[in-house]
Parts: C-alpha cells; sequence; structure tokens
C-alpha cells in the first residue's frame, strides 16, 4: 500500500523551545530567538553600512542610507516637522516587522509575525504611545477628539460610542492586518510544497507525477516572489499608519 501523506499547514506555527535546557528553563522559543536575530541584523546593517562613511557609498552602505532616508522622509512627511522625535520608534517597528517577514521565507526558520500575540503587543504599544503623545500634547482637549467641533450636541450619545470604538478598533486592525497576511502566505507556501512532493513520490503515477509536480514547483517560485512584496508592503503599512495615528495626535485632526 503507498504511504498516506498528510499536510499540517499549521504545524509550522507551533512554539517549541530553543537553546536546549537554558531556553526551556526560562521559556525561551524559536520565536524570542528569531526576535534577537532580526535585531542583530538590523544593528548589523546600520553599524557596518554606516562605519565607511565614503563619499560613493558602496551597497552596504547604500542600503543603510536608503532604510534611514525612507523612514525618516516617511515620518517628516506624514507627520511634519515633529515627525523628527518620532523616527526611531517607526524605524525600529518597521524593521522589527519587515526581518520578521523576510527571516520567515528561510528554510528552518519561524515567522515571528505569525504569532497574534506578537502582531498585537506591537499595535497595542503603538496606540498607547499616540494617546500619551495625544494627551501630552494636548491635555484634556484630548478628549475633543472624539466629538467633531460643529457637530449637533444631541447627536453625542450616537458619535461619542462611535468614535471611541473607531480610536480603539485600530490595534484590531494593525494587529490582524499583520498577523493574518504571514499566516495566509506560509499556509498556501505548505499546502502547494506538500502538493509536490507527493505528485514526485507517487509511486503510480511514475513519470508522469514527475511532469504533473512542475506545476506547484513554478506555482511556489511565484509565491516566493508574491511573499517577498507582502513581507515588505505589510512592514511599509505597519509603519506608515503608525505614523498617520501620530499625526492625529500631534495634530489632533
Amino acid at each position: 500500500m503507498a504511504a498516506e501523506h498528510t499536510i499540517d499547514a499549521l504545524g509550522q506555527f507551533k512554539l517549541t523551545t530553543a537553546l536546549g535546557p537554558i531556553g526551556a528553563s526560562v521559556h525561551f522559543t524559536q520565536s524570542n530567538l528569531m526576535m534577537l536575530i532580526a535585531g542583530a541584523l538590523t544593528i548589523s546593517l546600520l553599524y557596518f553600512g554606516m562605519r565607511p562613511r565614503a563619499v560613493v557609498p558602496g551597497r552596504l552602505q547604500a542600503a543603510a542610507e536608503l532604510a534611514y532616508k525612507f523612514i525618516h522622509d516617511m515620518c517628516i512627511a506624514q507627520i511634519g516637522e515633529e515627525g523628527k522625535r518620532f523616527f526611531p520608534f517607526v524605524f525600529t517597528l518597521f524593521f522589527f516587522v519587515l526581518m520578521g517577514n523576510l527571516l520567515g521565507l528561510l528554510p528552518y526558520s519561524f515567522t515571528y509575525t505569525s504569532h497574534i500575540a506578537v502582531t498585537a503587543g506591537l499595535a497595542v504599544t503603538v496606540i498607547v504611545l499616540v494617546t500619551i503623545v495625544a494627551l501630552v500634547i494636548h491635555g484634556t482637549h484630548f478628549f475633543g477628539y472624539f466629538f467633531p467641533p460643529g457637530a449637533p450636541k444631541l447627536l453625542a450619545p450616537i458619535i461619542v460610542p462611535v468614535e471611541i470604538i473607531s480610536y480603539l478598533s485600530r490595534p484590531v486592525s494593525l494587529s490582524i492586518r499583520l498577523f493574518a497576511n504571514m499566516v495566509a502566505g506560509h499556509v498556501m507556501f505548505e499546502v502547494f510544497a506538500s502538493f509536490t512532493v507527493m505528485l514526485a513520490a507517487s509511486a503510480s503515477l511514475g513519470f508522469l507525477g514527475d511532469v504533473i509536480a512542475i506545476g506547484p514547483i513554478l506555482l511556489n517560485v511565484i509565491l516566493v516572489g508574491f511573499e517577498l512584496l507582502v513581507a515588505c508592503l505589510q512592514a511599509y503599512v505597519f509603519a506608515i499608519l503608525t505614523c498617520i495615528y501620530l499625526h492625529d495626535a500631534v495634530h489632533l485632526h
């Protein structure tokens, strides 16, 4: 009888202990390990990229300068001149998400942005920061954000709850958008890669199975390119929405 093949598309998201007994004693998982690697890679890019300080930059220096300028210009364009103060936060957030998305595409790696606990933690951090900034700058006037100027006061019982719900839904949409995109992409990878292996290993189909398996292989190659695009796009969306929320906090509109 031919061996039965099963597809466990969600098994790749299971957390396991990393670093052996040491990791087990502190509940250190492969997700935590990938976060440390992501941070180390980002710091290495900036340090080794900017260390030459050449007038005509090399590839690594050009990449570091481009990354710095891209996020810096985004903060200024979306928030205004006040955006310079929030540049370190947005830069860190962008690269934390980007590295998590990209590292997860490597074999035997792990995508920590595929866990709702991670994306929700980032989103809550953003909304808490935005609220603190708004309160520090505007004080109690911040609460006027939930009732637009000029609106009929009789509609306050309807408008205020709607605005509050809309405000509190920001971290929900931020976290679910990133989490859902990462999970969906990796599940597709798992499914089509499994189809490829199952077709190629099918003894009943023989050479025909190898030929048919070319289709899923080509589709997986296309999915790799698509996932690279999604990885960069989701980091950008997360960062630019953070800038937009900070703009609302700073300018209160």
